[in-house]
């Protein structure tokens, strides 16, 4: 993923993990530090899928970083709901 510094990383993992939230519906709210904390563990996920997996090099831009974090946080919002059931 590109190199953003931490502040990078927060604003993806908020936006990646909001947005997930919009396409995975929950019963239960969550909030910033949760969406936070979904966002940049999927995007730790969805990179390690990236590279290692599908073989696919260091993203590039924002917005290709911003995709792969939202795909893993979608799926880890996936295995969490599939856990509390």
């Amino acid at each position: 993923m590109p190199s953003m510094g931490i502040i990078g990383w927060i604003v993806v993992g908020v936006i990646a993990g909001a947005l997930s939230g919009y396409v995975v519906k929950d019963r239960r709210p969550s909030g910033c530090v949760a969406n936070l904390v979904i966002g940049v563990v999927g995007g730790i996920v969805g990179g390690f899928v990236t590279q290692e997996l599908l073989g696919m090099g260091q993203t590039v831009g924002f917005l290709s970083a911003l995709l792969v974090a939202f795909l893993g946080a979608v799926g880890l919002r996936f295995v969490l709901r599939a856990m509390a059931d």
